[in-house]
């Protein structure tokens, strides 16, 4: 069961994609989803690297590989700098420009091709539009605990109430952005 704080906390997340431009409730979860994701791949790796200094041998499974990626200039960009923990701290501008051309095509493709995970995967796309609304949501979203399986499984109920409530009687939020458009 959600706690009235972390529904608050979810809430302010839907806001700020509303208010950011995104209006379809289906992209925001997407997109919640995406950074939900990137966020737990952090997690993966970090408990795989304590291990590793636990017991003092090698890790046994890197989500992030060493190295560059070869995307962009001077050999692309460390594998390392993927991690939330790395772009969160980022200004907003190269925040977006990692995650949209390294992170992205890192999470289309960092499985097999013949993989659950491609499958699903093959077509995650970035569609925040603003560095602004980034930075935002990432923090918010650094904020909303998902170590626990019961939470994750409860945070997703509660956002796909909020889809379905989205269009009851036909009652979707327009952004302010379309209203100014046709006011004019």
């Amino acid at each position: 069961m959600l706690t009235g704080e972390l529904r608050n906390k979810i809430d302010t997340v839907w806001n700020a994609f509303w208010s950011g431009g995104i209006a379809n409730p289906l992209e925001v979860m997407e997109q919640i989803t995406y950074l939900l994701f990137i966020r737990g791949l952090e997690d993966a790796h970090t408990r795989e690297e304590n291990k590793a200094n636990r017991l003092g041998k090698p890790m046994a499974r890197r989500i992030f590989p060493e190295g560059k990626d070869g995307i962009g200039q001077a050999g692309g960009l460390p594998y390392e700098e993927r991690r939330w923990s790395c772009f969160r701290n980022k200004a907003p501008a190269q925040m977006v420009a990692i995650v949209a051309d390294h992170v992205f095509p890192f999470i289309r493709t960092m499985a097999g091709a013949d993989t659950a995970h491609a499958a699903h995967m093959t077509d995650a796309r970035f569609t925040i539009p603003t560095p602004g609304l980034l930075a935002k949501v990432v923090d918010l979203l650094a904020d909303v605990p998902t170590e626990d399986r019961d939470t994750k499984g409860d945070l997703y109920e509660y956002i796909l109430g909020k889809i379905a409530s989205a269009g009851q009687n036909g009652q979707f939020r327009t952004p302010r952005h379309i209203i100014e458009l046709m006011a004019r």
